[in-house]
């Protein structure tokens, strides 16, 4: 099963931009679907974007803001947040899983990354 691990998290003033990471090990992130979800205080957690094969999808709250691409030297996934929005506060979590379904999804995710805390200031 793949490991996650996601870094890259931080505070930033609103309009700013940050780079989120997710590397992986016990498995190629080639062979499976990567997605980004996010949680905020007192909220469900939230589709944000994923990335299958060469297949992005993003939700309609992210789409054009942020970008996610792939390194498959380095088995890790990035999630470049651009014209970030206080409303982006949230702790960021990656995910791996099945290309079946949905990408938004979370239930067809089966490794969890431990998430990395984004704070966007107004």
């Amino acid at each position: 099963q793949v490991q996650l691990v996601e870094s890259g998290g931080g505070l930033v003033q609103a309009g700013g931009s940050l780079r989120l990471s997710c590397a992986a090990s016990g498995g190629l992130l080639t062979d499976v679907r990567l997605g980004w979800f996010r949680q905020a205080p007192g909220k469900g957690r939230e589709f944000v974007g994923a990335l299958t094969g060469s297949i992005t999808d993003y939700s309609d709250s992210v789409r054009g803001r942020f970008t996610l691409s792939r390194d498959a030297a380095k088995n890790t996934v990035y999630l470049q947040m651009d014209s970030l929005k206080p409303e982006d506060t949230a702790i960021y979590y990656c995910a791996a899983g099945y290309s079946i379904g949905a990408a938004s999804l979370d239930a067809t995710y089966v490794s969890w990354g431990q998430g990395t805390q984004v704070t966007v200031s107004s």
